[in-house]
This record gives C-alpha cells, structure tokens and sequence, in this order.
C-alpha cells in the first residue's frame, strides 16, 4: 500500500507541475502532494493536497475532484497496476496542525516553563 501510495504520488505531482489540467480554479496554482493513501484493496487513492501558501485549498481541492477522471487516466500508464486507483482530494490539515503546535511552542508561558527547566538543570548539574 505504501509502495503504491508513493508511486500515485508522484504521478499526481508530474502532473500538477506539468500544468495538464486546464481550469481556472487552478490556473497559477502550486499544488503539493505530501501524502496519498491507499485503500487495502489499491482501488482507491486518498490524495492529501496543499496549494503553495495554502490560499484557496479548498477550493483547488474542489477543481481536482471534478477533473478526477481526467486524472486517473493520465496517470494511469505510469503507475504500471492492474487497476488504476479511483483519486479522491482532500486538503492536507497538517499544515495548519504544525502551525498550530509551533505557535503554542512559541508561546510566552511555554518559553517560561522551558527557561524553568534549564535553571533547575543548572542547579542540579552544579
């Protein structure tokens, strides 16, 4: 699964930089792959898509789920399987969770508690 996961992948970023599907929703648009999962049985592909800045994911997640049928089948011949996978398009959210965890590490009450901790280490160290 993850073998097949990666080669879907890459399949859907040589597309994406390829600029092959013609709709304004996604005209200029940078779209990352940073993940796709497969289903056990490798007919279905769970593609986790990210726009460079993250502006309009959503809807570019949109555009790819209606062109997903022009897309299975130009990335079809690369992926060498019996079946070609059904995509689906989801926004990536882990994003938005690391820039969550950063701000909360970055936080004046973490900083606090973390300069606290190397005092007490110092202490103890001595």
């Amino acid at each position: 699964m993850l073998r097949v996961g990666e080669l879907v992948r890459h399949a859907l970023a040589g597309l994406f930089t390829r600029g092959e599907i013609e709709d304004d929703d996604l005209s200029g648009a940078v779209i990352t792959v940073p993940e796709v999962r497969m289903s056990p049985d490798l007919k279905l592909a769970s593609a986790y898509i990210m726009p460079l800045g993250g502006l309009r994911a959503h809807e570019i997640a949109a555009a790819l789920n209606r062109h997903h049928r022009f897309i299975r089948g130009r990335i079809a011949p690369e992926l060498d399987l019996k079946f070609a996978p059904e995509l689906r398009f989801f926004v990536d959210e882990t994003f938005e969770e690391f820039g969550k965890i950063d701000a909360l590490l970055r936080s004046d009450r973490v900083q606090r508690d973390l300069r606290a901790d190397e005092d007490e280490d110092d202490k103890n160290s001595d």
